[in-house]
Formats: structure tokens, C-alpha cells, sequence
């Protein structure tokens, strides 16, 4: 695998130290005990995927470090090796590192994806034939197993905030935009954009290049659950 000594960006992730830029909000309960909690979801119109403009790479830190996200449902939503080029863009096909707390659940296997500014990309099964329109918006989503819509729920509960990351921001945007269509609550899901431009302090590593010629793998890290088509009908 030639290409995994070519993934700068795990250097940085590792040395990187990003100060986070906001922190989370704090209620109080009936004890006077001060908790934490998440702003509503307000999606940056400035940033190309919408990446959102309290939870986001520069700013998770916090929200990790304050207990904010106790009881949210935090996704990473890239593939182990993805088949789309990204090193083509300068990004990493390959989950290197992930966050601290999130588990992986590849939007590749949810939803049909946008056309990708790289080559590759996964066409193998999903759980939604989706539709997009020229703006990047979804048109239509048509389940293409009878337990997909229950599959969906169970991944990403309804009355939980949910957290959303991939590499470089679109799977992630993909799979909001996904969920809204579907009837999620739109305050309640957040594109935080994409790990590789994280620089904070709460990486999980995956794949270990110490040695380029013989990468390690800690794939249990990821705690990805199994979507397995072949018992879905």
C-alpha cells in the first residue's frame, strides 16, 4: 500500500494542539448543579459544507472536555479505506485517526452519494437510493431495504442531539442533509466538517504508520457497527 506513506496529515493531528474557540452552554438543574449543553445547530453559510459555526473541528475540544456531549450520538462517517482517490486533493482515504468518542458509521453505506471532486467513489450497496439536485440538495430517498427506515433510527436516534465528521466535510453534510429529508430535526444535527483539519487534543489513532512498510491496525478502535445487506431484504 504505497500510498499510506503518503498521509501528512497524521503528523499533524498528532502534534497539532488547536485551542478550541467557543465552549458549550450550561443549564442548571433543580440540585443548583451547573450542566453542560449544545447550542442549537446553526450551519455556517460561509463554509462550503456547512460545517457548523459553535460545533466544528476548531471548537469540539471543549465540548468534549465540558461533558457536553453526554448522551449525543457522535458519528464519524468515513470508510476504513475508502475507494474514492482523496489523496488526489491532498486528504487521506484511509481512517488514520478518528475522535475521542465517536463511533464510525460510513455514509457511503447509508445514502447514494453527490458526485465526488475525485475519482473512485464506493457504488456498491446502501440503504437509500437518494437523488440530489444541482444545488446539493436531496430531491428523493427511497429505502432499498424494507429495514432500512428502523436501521436508520437505531444509528441515528431521533430524541438525541447527533454529531456528524468525516474527512473533509462533504460526508458529513451528505448524511444531515439526509436525515433532515427524512425528518429529523435540523436543530438537532451537526456537521462539525472534517478530521483533517483537526488539531486538538483528543485523537484516536487507527492505523499506525511507524512503520510505513508494515502500517498497524486498531480497527476495534472504531467500534463500527455491522450493517451486513446480504440479511437485508
Amino acid at each position: 500500500m504505497e500510498h499510506l506513506t503518503r498521509r501528512k496529515f497524521v503528523a499533524a493531528v498528532v502534534a497539532g494542539l488547536g485551542a478550541a474557540a467557543s465552549t458549550a452552554c450550561a443549564k442548571t438543574d433543580g440540585g443548583g448543579n451547573t450542566q453542560p449543553t449544545l447550542p442549537p445547530a446553526e450551519p455556517n453559510p460561509a463554509d462550503m459544507f456547512g460545517a457548523d459555526l459553535h460545533l466544528n473541528m476548531d471548537t469540539i475540544d471543549s465540548y468534549i472536555e465540558s461533558g457536553a456531549l453526554d448522551g449525543a450520538v457522535c458519528v464519524d462517517l468515513r470508510m476504513i479505506d475508502d475507494p474514492a482517490r482523496y489523496e488526489a486533493i491532498g486528504g487521506d482515504p484511509l481512517l488514520s485517526m478518528m475522535l475521542e468518542g465517536f463511533t464510525v458509521i460510513p455514509y457511503p453505506y447509508i445514502g447514494s452519494l453527490q458526485e465526488l471532486p475525485v475519482d473512485g467513489a464506493y457504488s456498491g450497496p446502501c440503504l437509500f437510493s437518494v437523488t440530489w439536485d444541482a444545488s446539493g440538495e436531496v430531491v428523493s430517498a427511497t429505502p432499498n431495504y424494507v429495514q432500512a427506515p428502523d436501521l436508520l433510527t437505531d444509528l441515528f436516534p431521533k430524541d438525541k442531539p447527533i454529531l456528524l465528521m468525516c474527512g473533509g466535510g462533504g460526508y458529513a453534510s451528505m448524511m444531515r442533509k439526509l436525515l433532515i429529508h427524512l425528518g429529523w430535526a435540523p436543530e438537532r444535527i451537526y456537521s462539525l466538517g472534517g478530521m483533517w483539519y483537526y488539531t486538538g487534543n483528543h485523537p484516536v489513532q487507527i492505523i499506525s504508520f511507524a512503520d510505513p512498510a508494515r502500517p498497524e491496525y486498531y480497527l476495534w478502535r472504531a467500534k463500527m457497527p455491522v450493517i451486513d445487506f446480504g440479511t437485508l431484504r
